[in-house]
């Protein structure tokens, strides 16, 4: 949209008409304020090579980000969702989603290698990286934040994990060399990578409708396990690592507010502390 004006010629109000035009097409504010930090960063370049007298985009106010909508399930409903996936052929992906709080491209990146069964202290899951829907195709890197973690799997993971292994092994054979290799946990019949719009529409959609459960996104499981572990007094710190939070603030920003106990708990322990 401002591609085609010359740099001397850019002034503030083309940059503050291209971002309400983006915002009037629906774009998110996030999504705006990520154009306007890239747009920020490349004119600031251009000030230092005396390319232009001026960055424009520090005249300009990008829009405030829209608070993301939290919507996890609460107890019953998870305990509905779980068990109506239990014939669902990515009932696996649902219950990691749940219980260890995996973003859905880390869960689509997830490889059979990151999986350890026999691990002393129980089994573990280990997040290497996250597959991306990118403009020019899916790709695989590595996690938010740039770290990966380590997470001890329930004993529901593991077995939901072992009937996913034993049914995939049969896909393989039924498909014999058409399959893929990617050592991918979800996958297709084929071998190949999941699409995440197409699990979240040809799957996930159909498990919330059969279970009778809100339209939320596949986002909000993870929120899911986040506010079910909190709310039974688990700790924030312990919450924040399993998730992959930068930073335990972070965590306590996201989900206080959903928490409307946390205050009467915060009052009572007061009151015992000084009784």
């Amino acid at each position: 949209m401002i591609g085609n004006r010359k740099l001397k010629d850019l002034g503030p109000d083309h940059v503050q008409g291209f971002y309400q035009s983006k915002l009037d097409e629906g774009l998110a504010p996030g999504t705006v304020r990520l154009m306007h930090a890239i747009l920020h960063k490349a004119l600031e370049q251009a000030v230092k090579w005396g390319i232009v007298p001026r960055n424009v985009c520090k005249a300009v106010t990008p829009p405030k980000p829209s608070p993301e909508e939290i919507c996890p399930l609460d107890t019953e409903q998870a305990k509905c969702l779980l068990e109506t996936s239990r014939e669902n052929r990515l009932e696996a992906l649902y219950i990691l989603a749940v219980t260890a709080g995996l973003r859905i491209g880390e869960l689509l990146g997830l490889k059979w290698k990151d999986i350890d069964t026999d691990a002393a202290g129980g089994a573990v899951l280990s997040v290497r990286c996250t597959r991306s829907q990118a403009r020019i195709g899916p790709t695989f890197t590595t996690p938010k934040n740039g770290r990966g973690r380590n997470i001890k799997l329930t004993t529901r993971a593991v077995e939901a994990l072992k009937r996913h292994r034993a049914r995939q092994l049969e896909e393989r054979l039924n498909v014999g060399s058409l399959w893929y290799e990617h050592d991918l946990v979800f996958c297709t019949t084929a071998g190949k990578p999941l699409d995440l719009r197409n699990v979240a529409t040809t799957s996930f959609k159909p498990l919330l409708k059969k279970a009778g459960l809100p339209d939320i996104r596949f986002h909000d499981l993870r929120h899911t396990c986040a506010t079910l572990l909190l709310s039974r007094g688990h700790h924030p710190k312990l919450v924040q690592e399993l998730l992959g939070h930068a930073s335990v603030a972070m965590t306590l920003d996201r989900y206080s507010h959903v928490l409307p106990g946390m205050g009467d708990q915060t009052a009572a322990a007061m009151e015992a502390a000084l009784s």
